[in-house]
């Protein structure tokens, strides 16, 4: 029994920090990275329940059950292992050879341990019960672990490499990959000489959790940078490329606000009336107004340098100087 505890902490971990994944209705609100997180959290969560029942049929005693559970565990332990991997492809963003190499050997992984555990049901390559209901791991178990301890420590070893090449959120995912890479090398080597305690499920346990962390980060981030793009834009205008009406409204009441607690005490509102437009676009035609308009605005920015202008209406400008504008 005390086998599964871990198993079953894991998974509701699991669950809670990353419900915003799985529990999203539609997968189009979710990017292609994070689909494939999602597969990967659900392989694993997969892996976590054969783990959790095998704990509890192994204290049981129910062999012939635990049997079928043993075999289903390797197949979700393998399918865990192929959805990381493509899991590492996508957020990595590898579009190179040793992208590729990972995103295949997942797959030839997978369909080695379908092909020993069919050959299980035969001859034992893979585990078997005693009489009294004992385990017993076999040859191919071994070269199951050996070959998830290869994966993770060429990915963990290619991660820090391109780390140490990298900056900002590069080097920050190619870290977070290359820990979960070196904390499932520590627990599985761990794991290959007491199979029957559960340190592989604290490395996905470890794993799942680094990983949430920085994708936390990572989206933030990314939601940050819409924003503000998105703000620039709404504040934008679009003839001149200086700020608009809404931007001026929200730099007046920054203004005031500064004002009233004494933390701004000099300051200066220019207003501006562009001359003669509407002669312009009545002897010139629109177009010529509207460079008209650029000219005059031009000129403004280039006399106050230093500070913010607005256009707030068709031919109306406003310049809020502060510091050395305010100062000349």
């Amino acid at each position: 029994m005390t086998y599964s505890i871990i198993g079953i902490l894991a998974a509701i971990i699991l669950l809670i920090i990353n419900r915003d994944v799985l529990w999203s209705r539609s997968g189009s609100s979710l990017t292609q990275t994070q689909q494939h997180y999602r597969r990967f959290l659900i392989g694993v969560l997969c892996y976590y329940t054969t783990d959790v029942l095998w704990g509890f049929l192994e204290a049981w005693h129910l062999t012939a059950i635990l049997f079928v559970d043993t075999t289903v565990y390797f197949i979700a332990m393998v399918a865990a292992v192929m959805l990381w991997t493509r899991y590492v492809a996508a957020y990595l963003e590898n579009d190179n050879r040793f992208g590729s190499m990972l995103y295949h050997a997942g797959q030839l992984f997978l369909i080695f341990e379908i092909a020993a555990v069919l050959i299980n049901f035969f001859y034992p390559v893979m585990f078997w019960f005693d009489e009294s209901g004992g385990y017993h791991a076999g040859a191919a178990r071994y070269v199951t672990l050996a070959i998830q301890l290869l994966l993770f420590t060429l990915t963990a070893v290619y991660a820090l490499y391109i780390a140490g090449k990298s900056e900002g959120t590069g080097k920050r995912r190619h870290l977070t990959i290359a820990l979960f890479g070196i904390a499932m090398v520590l627990l599985i080597s761990i794991q290959v000489f007491y199979p029957l305690m559960p340190f592989y499920s604290m490395g996905c346990l470890f794993g799942t959790c680094l990983i949430h962390t920085f994708i936390y980060k990572d989206k933030e981030a990314e939601h940050n940078t819409a924003i503000r793009l998105a703000k620039q834009k709404a504040y934008k205008d679009g003839l001149t490329g200086v700020s608009n009406k809404l931007a001026y409204l929200e730099a007046l009441a920054e203004l005031e606000t500064a004002v009233e607690t004494g933390e701004l005490t000099e300051y200066g509102v220019v207003v501006f009336d562009v001359n003669g437009l509407k002669a312009v676009n009545d002897t010139l035609g629109h177009e010529a107004g509207d460079e008209y308009i650029k000219s005059g605005c031009r000129l403004i920015c280039l006399q106050f340098a230093n500070s913010p202008v607005f256009r707030i209406g068709g031919d109306e400008f406003v310049a809020i100087l502060k510091g050395e504008d305010y100062a000349d």
